[in-house]
């Protein structure tokens, strides 16, 4: 508790300019909500009813499931470029329960985020990393997300205000 208002005292004045700004839950929101308004990432026929890992029972409930999921990528890649497939299953892995016998770790779905990939490479937002392997973030994609965030805080701000 004391650390929240320790952190609100040097917020005060700060102008938010990147990604890293904005608390991460604001800015996967608003960033799916620009991905969906656009209509330029399309949904596939099988985001109804397939599974974001091994590890899960059901698929999930929101039905703009996949939006999120993108704006949770891009984030990620923003904050440390590289990153490839491999790597987004690690993160978004879970816990599988076996019933009676231990809980084990598994990998999230491959399909989904290397479909999530692909998409934003066609966006232009992502492109390869020349040497090894992953995405990185491109400079028109770096401008966009930023101006997201911008636009989040703003909006956040005003909610605030209203309160």
């Amino acid at each position: 508790m004391a650390s929240q208002t320790y952190d609100d005292y040097f917020k005060e004045g700060a102008r938010v300019v990147t990604v890293k700004d904005v608390e991460p839950a604001v800015f996967i929101e608003a960033f799916a909500q620009h991905l969906k308004r656009q209509g330029r990432f399309e949904i596939p026929k099988w985001a109804d009813y397939v599974k974001t890992g091994k590890f899960k029972e059901l698929p999930p409930s929101n039905p703009d499931w996949l939006y999120v999921r993108a704006a949770s990528v891009v984030r990620k890649l923003y904050i440390r470029k590289g990153t490839g497939v491999g790597g987004f299953r690690k993160v978004y892995g879970g816990k599988h329960r076996r019933g009676t016998c231990t809980k084990v770790y598994a990998k999230a779905s491959g399909k989904v985020i290397r479909y999530v990939l692909q998409q934003l490479e066609e966006m232009g937002l992502v492109e390869q990393v020349e040497e090894g392997s992953g995405r990185m973030i491109t400079k028109e994609g770096q401008r966009e997300l930023d101006t997201v965030a911008v636009q989040a805080v703003a909006v956040e701000d005003e909610d605030e205000d209203e309160d």
